[in-house]
């Protein structure tokens, strides 16, 4: 078996617009300069409170814990309304086609709790799709390497067989840190540059290039599929 994992936000979703409003009222709430968007939308992919410990610096580190459940509460009040991040076009279509393959397991590792995670699957009918998922209410944030681990783990998959697909430096380097094959894409928040610089293996600009590129890694027989 092959485990392909999957990076969220900025990965499967576009989830930008979303993810700056929150992050305006958490520090407007707080009374501390908003950053610019270009620079609120580099930490997407960490866990929320380092996220935005690594916005406010160390004068406001005391008030991280409220700007996150802030965050937080405002997130669950546009699900309520009924926003939804859309997908990226491609994602499905490559989800399908990898799924349909008798010796692949897919996975997520991401910065999201498991709530926003399930919110994910429940609003595009990816549910039942990832067989394993890890998100930062179980794990230590990227780059750590814990939640590849438990990935592996869970699934029995070895690291060989393991690839990681993601749109920040986190994640290549999460990957490289957990002795995996991953493949970064420009899509999301960070550029190739800065994708390649973090250990990236592989970088795709399209979703229509993953499962070649996948199967150039490993070596995989298409019609054996």
């Amino acid at each position: 078996m092959y485990l392909v994992i999957f990076d969220c936000d900025g990965t499967l979703i576009d989830s930008q617009n979303v993810i700056y409003s929150g992050l305006e009222h958490a520090f407007r709430q707080e009374g501390i300069p908003v950053p610019d968007r270009r620079t609120a939308l580099s930490i997407v992919g960490l866990s929320l409170e380092v996220a935005i410990a690594e916005l406010v610096g160390e004068a406001h580190l005391g008030r991280v814990p409220h700007m996150a459940d802030t965050y937080r509460n405002f997130q669950l009040g546009l699900r309520a309304e009924g926003v939804v991040d859309p997908l990226y076009p491609g994602a499905r279509e490559a989800l399908d086609a990898l799924s349909a393959r008798e010796d692949v397991l897919l996975g997520v590792a991401t910065g999201k709790a498991l709530r926003g995670v399930v919110h994910m699957e429940e609003s595009h009918g990816l549910v039942g799709r990832f067989v394993t998922r890890q998100t930062a209410d179980r794990a230590p944030s990227k780059p750590h390497p814990a939640m590849i681990f438990q990935a592996m783990e869970e699934t029995g998959v070895e690291p060989s067989r393991t690839v990681m697909i993601g749109d920040t430096s986190f994640d290549m380097e999460m990957a490289k840190n957990a002795g995996v094959a991953s493949i970064g894409v420009t899509w999301g928040y960070h550029d190739e540059a800065r994708l390649r610089a973090a250990g990236a293996g592989q970088v795709i600009g399209h979703f229509d290039a993953l499962e070649s590129t996948i199967s150039g890694l490993f070596g995989w027989n298409r019609e054996a599929a």
